[in-house]
């Protein structure tokens, strides 16, 4: 069967023309009649496919622009009936002066724009939907009608006069605000929120940061400048400070509820400027109510308030450490200003009055209380107020500053500073650890003894002068240790191994050898009991303390004395076992150190007497004198030699004393080299033992601060050479500058040297031809040869360091 093939053709039409069957008018006129109903929220009854086919075919025949152009037109219509029904009559009437009308005026407006906002963004939602024909922008280059929308908003509602009036609307609820009454945050948070959606120009700054940010500052700027000043005229600083910060507060929470983060940050400024910057000299230095009075009421919390404030502000920090520096310099002048009402004055030998008789009440013959003669009682009364202020202002500085390093540094200057106006400071400190040593720290715990200690060294830290100190307390502890009134070996041996921490071994060597000096004349002691066992022993019993002329102060040795038959046998007996013990050796006796027991025979009763050595020697010219006898002032002196300050110091203590052993004549409160002196054989006391006081000069009188400011001065000229030699020696070449700057550098630790007395100890130097000067005549080189150590008799200890 054959088969056969056909072919079909199928012949393609063309599309059909819609506008033929509807015309480009009734098109839009359906849609735009559609758009109405959704402005006017009817878009429930409307077909979104009718209106979406609507906008196609327009697209679609190339009539967009005439769809795009009459949708702004529409929307824009929409915007000026909603502004001209919503948003103008909400204009507040200015009239009213309640802030409670005046905010809820403002809040009307606002909640208006936000009314008219939603209502348009929700419209522009939607045409958008219908819209969405990515050929109307590709065709015709033109925004999105959302962004059309957005700009139409911009034109037709953020102008004047409703923008004038929003404006002004969010400006008086702050202010409102911050006079204190409640407002709607929400609502000014609603409005913020539409400008920060509404661009200027499509570029990044927003309508809120060109209109309403600025208005804002620049109203923030007049209320603050205005409120500084207020607040500064009405309130006392603690006050000030309290509203401050409050201030602080509600600005950052305003920030944070309702206004645009980023204007946190020019606010905060303008805070700064105008409560803070302008105002911290004030406020610091107010009377009644500044700094100073704030730490005299102990106000931690009103201090600590102002330490976080002024932390916010570039100046606050300098100006808060310069007023806490015056404020403790002023109170350490007082300090300084009272300790120096009296100069000189007279106390009792050092451990003396301890009985309990010595220690009640007023002697009226001596003009001295129990505590002290006012001399010494200034002496240890400004030690302990300046330990009471350091503690009051580390207190200040932990609770209130938070331990803040560059305050820390200010109140050290301060109390550095201070401290070494008062050129007593090293004397008064001594006498203060020899009070506390000798008998404030008995029945203490170890604990209680090294914070005594630890205070003492907080003050003994800030003296510059601390070779004067030395001084000071090498004498003061030979008087201890050699007359037993050291509360305790460890507690003398805990404050030297402070000392050392501070100033290094050097500077303690010499008190160390005071101590094995004590250790070594014990063992000596036990030596020498041993040798009486086995030969004749003297009459008087002698306990002996061999000290090393280098390590203990010599400055008693000229005070001579003649000594009876009985006490030279007793010293000859010593002298020759230790003699035998070390040849070469040489024994100098030093009575004003010593002192002795003695039983005295009165009428009434025999009693137990302890005095010192110069008033044992004094006693014993009475022993064999006639009842009436008497011994003149002048014999005295010949049979004694004695000197007279020492004579008249020990015949005082001895008959105008409260224990009254010899009587005086004529009697008297002071002895004269006219009076005469004879033995008080009616004396009676209901005691067993008694010490006699020996009047003794506790703090230096002008005289003696005198001499040992010369001998201090000696003693610094020779270590300034030996430090130049041994940095010379070092170096080999340095210039002047130089070499003045590392002796200072290195003296420091023990005083702060003159530039002038280096130079001069320089010169002196290079005419003993230790060094030479260079020819530019700035710099020095150092002469090798072989040094006489002869030359520098005090600087051996300093070659050694």
């Amino acid at each position: 069967m054959a088969s056969t093939r056909r072919t079909v053709k199928t012949k393609i039409k063309p599309p059909r023309k819609h506008e033929s069957e509807v015309s480009l008018d009734e098109t839009w006129s359906r849609l735009s009649t559609n758009i109405r109903e959704i402005h006017n929220q009817n878009a429930s009854n409307l077909s979104f496919e009718e209106n979406y086919r609507y906008a196609y075919n327009m697209v679609l025949y190339k009539n967009g622009a005439v769809l795009y152009k009459g949708v702004c037109q529409l929307v824009a219509e929409n915007i000026d009936r909603l502004a001209q029904s919503e948003i103008i009559p909400a204009f507040p009437s200015g009239s009213s002066k309640d802030p409670v009308q005046q905010s809820q005026e403002g809040e009307s407006l606002l909640k208006a724009l936000r009314r008219v906002w939603d209502d348009h963004t929700g419209n522009m939602s939607k045409l958008r939907d219908i819209l969405k024909i990515a050929s109307i922008q590709r065709l015709m280059i033109v925004p999105e009608i959302w962004d059309a929308g957005l700009d139409i908003f911009l034109k037709h509602i953020i102008r004047p006069p409703i923008q004038d009036h929003v404006t002004s609307a969010v400006l008086s609820l702050i202010q409102i605000e911050r006079d204190g009454y409640v407002i709607s945050r929400s609502v000014v948070k609603e409005c913020v929120d539409v400008l920060l959606q509404l661009s200027v120009d499509h570029d990044a700054k927003t309508v809120y940061k060109r209109d309403l940010e600025p208005a804002v500052l620049t109203a923030s700027e007049t209320f603050y400048s205005a409120e500084g000043k207020r607040l500064l005229e009405t309130c006392n600083a603690p006050e000030y400070l309290r509203r401050v910060e409050a201030r602080f507060d509600s600005e950052q929470a305003r920030t944070y509820h309702y206004l645009f983060s980023q204007t946190g940050v020019p606010l905060r400024k303008i805070l700064e400027r105008h409560l803070l910057t302008h105002n911290l000299s004030s406020v610091i230095g107010m009377p009644n109510s500044g700094l100073d009075v704030m730490v005299d009421l102990d106000k931690f919390d009103d201090l600590n308030r102002l330490y976080r404030l002024f932390l916010m502000v570039p100046s606050g920090m300098p100006t808060l450490r310069r007023s806490f520096k015056d404020s403790i310099l002023r109170r350490g002048r007082e300090i300084n200003l009272a300790s120096a009402s009296i100069d000189t004055g007279q106390d009792v030998d050092d451990g003396d009055l301890n009985d309990a008789e010595n220690t009640k009440g007023k002697d009226k013959g001596q003009g001295r209380t129990a505590t002290g003669p006012p001399t010494l009682t200034l002496a240890l009364k400004w030690v302990q107020t300046v330990l009471d202020l350091k503690d009051k202002f580390d207190c200040v500085w932990a609770r209130a500053f938070d331990k803040n390093r560059d305050v820390e540094s200010s109140l050290n200057e301060a109390f550095e500073d201070f401290i070494n106006l008062n050129e007593k400071a090293p004397e008064y400190i001594s006498l203060f650890i020899d009070e506390n040593l000798k008998k404030g720290l008995k029945g203490k715990t170890d604990m209680e003894v090294d914070a005594v200690l630890d205070k003492t060294i907080t003050v003994f830290r800030y003296i510059t002068e601390k070779d004067a100190f030395e001084r000071y307390y090498k004498n003061h502890l030979a008087k201890r240790l050699l007359l037993g009134r050291s509360v305790s070996d460890d507690a003398e041996r805990g404050m030297l191994a402070k000392l050392k921490v501070e100033c290094g071994y050097q500077f303690t060597q010499k008190l160390e050898g005071m101590f094995h000096d004590m250790k070594i004349s014990a063992d000596t002691m036990q030596a020498y009991r041993k040798y009486l066992e086995g030969v004749s022993a003297p009459e008087v019993e002698i306990s002996v303390t061999v000290m090393t002329s280098t390590f203990w102060p010599m400055s008693h040795s000229s005070a001579s004395c003649v000594f009876p038959e009985i006490l030279i046998r007793a010293c000859k007996s010593f002298e020759h076992f230790y003699f035998a013990r070390h040849s070469g050796r040489r024994l100098a006796w030093q009575p004003s150190l010593g002192n002795a027991d003695v039983r005295v025979q009165f009428k009434a009763r025999k009693h137990d007497i302890n005095v010192s050595t110069f008033a044992l020697v004094i006693l014993l010219l009475f022993e064999n004198l006639a009842d009436d006898g008497f011994l003149t002032y002048e014999e005295l002196k010949t049979a004694t030699s004695i000197p007279d300050t020492e004579l008249q110091r020990h015949l005082q203590s001895l008959a105008c004393a409260k224990f009254k052993i010899l009587k005086k004549h004529p009697p008297g409160r002071d002895v004269h080299p006219s009076d005469s002196f004879s033995f008080n054989n009616d004396f009676t006391c209901p005691m067993q033992k008694i010490k006699i006081s020996t009047v003794s000069a506790k703090v230096e009188t002008i005289k003696e601060r005198r001499e040992t400011r010369d001998r201090i001065e000696e003693e610094r000229h020779h270590q300034i050479e030996a430090c130049i030699v041994r940095i010379m020696k070092d170096r080999k070449h340095l210039t002047h500058n130089d070499l003045v700057n590392e002796v200072t550098r290195q003296l420091a630790s023990r005083f702060q040297p003159n530039p002038q007395n280096i130079k001069k100890r320089i010169e002196g130097l290079i005419d003993r031809e230790y060094l030479e000067r260079c020819e530019d005549r700035k710099s020095y080189n150092y002469l090798v040869r072989v040094c006489d150590i002869n030359m520098f008799p005090h600087l051996i200890v300093a070659i050694q360091a």
